[in-house]
């Protein structure tokens, strides 16, 4: 069943029409919204921006979109892969990518990010069978000039409707990149090069790898950072995905982070250079044998809302939700489509945290509390990493509501009992 919640769902029955009343505006938080992209212009500078929210979207080129809110869209798996449009040396099938920027625009989404592997079959060195999306993909370009051709023709064709570019889509698994961390990098130097010359104000965003496989992250990503930093560091932004294991979550999420950030402070990265997390989600089969997981309900909503709210703490300044899809998606172990559970995870992230001014995270044992203040309304946003914690409910607190927007009241000084899902207190 569709569940757009656009009022609080009040446990309390007798004081439901006073909360209801308090609470009912916008920037109480716990109404939904349409899923076109947030206004960014009237949001404060020092506030959280929508393109914290990054989605990826399944037939997007085709005139799909989320009933959900997000700020940035990745094209990904949209058949607007280099591989996917230059079928044959100088000839372009633009379609796809046409159809994707002609349905963002009609939403209005600027903020698009494109990536721009994969190789084309008749410019490859080596034809890999698994190779994706088809063999040859992941093969280094056996002409360069090739490779500045179709950067030179994107970047000239959609300069201002294209915001940010990214080299590549996980160069450190075999069948998306089969050749050297430096080759990735001289492909990046060229690309940082036409497009700085062409659309000044377009991002470069770097390869990403995948952090989920240790050791193939551990062979490409210093090394791709070192050979970065040798040529000045050609891009504007660094990435990574950071899929955790199959029993993963979001704690294990964060450690993939910091393991990331550690290798650009490592690699000597400059201190101000973005990370971007452009892939992710959790549940999916593997490493090895390790099977995929279901994470449904109020976890998933949660899980979701976590996710954002990390990257806040862990300074991530966005991430893109692999996938919004129109039904179940298998490989998946978070469901985004309309009326599933991580739905309402994203209608919570508007309402609690965009638009609103982070003040920082605190850690108490395993609870997590974060504080957020928009329009003179102060609220935190609190969970247990692990397990279950106590915390206090601080002064001014009168309202708890959890991200499927089910409501109680509280008062100060009352002790709230918190789990893995995220819930948010207002304060007067």
């Amino acid at each position: 069943m569709v569940r757009n919640r656009r009022g609080l769902v009040v446990a309390t029955l007798a004081a439901a029409a006073t909360l209801l009343a308090a609470c009912s505006s916008s920037s109480s938080g716990e109404s939904a919204t349409t899923g076109s992209a947030p206004a960014a212009t009237s949001i404060p500078a020092n506030a959280v921006q929508p393109s914290l929210v990054g989605m990826h979207v399944e037939g997007v080129a085709g005139g799909a979109w989320p009933s959900a809110p997000f700020g940035a869209l990745r094209l990904w798996d949209n058949g607007t892969a280099w591989s996917q449009i230059e079928l044959e040396p100088g000839v372009y099938k633009w379609d796809n990518l046409e159809g994707a920027l002609e349905n963002a625009q009609s939403k209005g989404m600027t903020d698009v990010l494109m990536v721009l592997g994969t190789t084309p079959e008749w410019n490859a060195t080596k034809m890999g069978k698994d190779d994706y999306p088809q063999p040859g993909a992941a093969s280094a370009p056996k002409d360069l000039k090739a490779w500045d051709t179709w950067v030179t023709e994107v970047a000239t064709r959609y300069k201002g409707r294209i915001t940010s570019y990214q080299i590549w889509n996980e160069a450190n698994l075999k069948n998306f990149w089969n050749g050297t961390a430096e080759q990735m990098a001289e492909l990046t130097k060229r690309a940082y090069d036409i497009i700085k010359k062409i659309d000044p104000s377009a991002l470069v965003v770097s390869a990403s790898p995948s952090l989920r496989l240790t050791a193939s992250f551990d062979k490409f990503f210093p090394a791709y950072l070192q050979a970065l930093k040798k040529l000045d560091w050609p891009v504007d932004v660094i990435a990574v995905h950071t899929y955790p294991k199959a029993d993963g979550d979001p704690v294990d999420r964060g450690e993939l982070i910091q393991k990331a950030q550690a290798e650009m402070t490592k690699a000597g990265a400059p201190a101000d250079m973005p990370l971007w997390d452009t892939e992710l989600n959790y549940g999916l089969a593997g490493p090895g044998a390790l099977p995929k997981q279901e994470i449904t309900g109020i976890d998933a909503a949660g899980w979701v809302v976590r996710t954002y709210i990390d990257d806040l703490r862990y300074g991530v300044a966005r991430s893109y939700w692999y996938i919004w899809t129109q039904k179940p998606y298998d490989l998946l172990g978070i469901q985004a489509y309309p009326g599933s559970d991580a739905e309402q995870g994203f209608f919570a992230l508007e309402n609690w945290v965009i638009g609103s001014v982070f003040s920082g995270c605190e850690t108490e044992g395993d609870a997590v509390v974060c504080s957020f203040d928009r329009d003179g309304q102060t609220s935190v946003v609190a969970w247990a990493d692990k397990g279950q914690a106590t915390y206090t409910a601080p002064e001014g607190a009168q309202l708890v509501c959890d991200p499927l927007a089910n409501c109680t009241e509280t008062q100060p000084g009352a002790q709230i009992n918190l789990t893995t899902v995220p819930i948010r207190i207002y304060q007067q």
